[in-house]
């Protein structure tokens, strides 16, 4: 079983392979300019890669795209076990990325999160504090009451030596 060092190297380098075979030496019309590789995950055993690809374009688009990546597959295999030099190429699998749905529906969230915050926005332009605008004591303010209080305790004892 290889390290997971050795199986990311080999990863970047299919996707690097793969990328520049789809780019200048495969001449399927079904995989133009609109197919992405995103990203390659490798097995332990670097004997199985999964190569994650993204086609921008509606899903006729990326039927085709699909249709195209597995009638290459052996021809983008072989560039691979020829950049590789591995005792075994491994055989390439395309998934179609998730990617574009999982950013749309995050942007869409988002949208909706930046209405809500404006529509509060709005609602909280006039509104003003339940009680004083200022809810909290100052330091002088203390300073001034603890003197006012001292005040008051030195005119009882005067009033209570007075009294007797």
């Amino acid at each position: 079983m290889a390290d997971n060092a050795r199986a990311k190297r080999l990863a970047d380098l299919i996707r690097e392979v793969v990328a520049k075979k789809l780019q200048r030496g495969i001449k399927d019309p079904r995989l133009g300019s609109h197919v992405t590789i995103t990203d390659t995950r490798v097995t332990g055993d670097l004997r199985e890669a999964t190569v994650f690809y993204t086609v921008y374009g509606d899903d006729e688009q990326r039927a085709e795209a699909a249709a195209g990546l597995e009638s290459a597959k052996g021809v983008l295999r072989s560039a691979v076990g020829q950049a590789a030099g591995v005792k075994f190429t491994p055989t390439l699998t395309f998934v179609a990325d998730a990617l574009p749905d999982t950013a749309k529906t995050i942007e869409d969230l988002l949208d909706k999160a930046r209405a809500k915050d404006a529509q509060v926005r709005e609602v909280s332009a006039g509104a003003t504090f339940a009680g004083d605008a200022d809810p909290y004591r100052k330091p002088e303010e203390d300073d001034e009451a603890g003197a006012e209080d001292d005040d008051e305790s030195a005119d009882d004892e005067k009033d209570g030596d007075a009294a007797k």
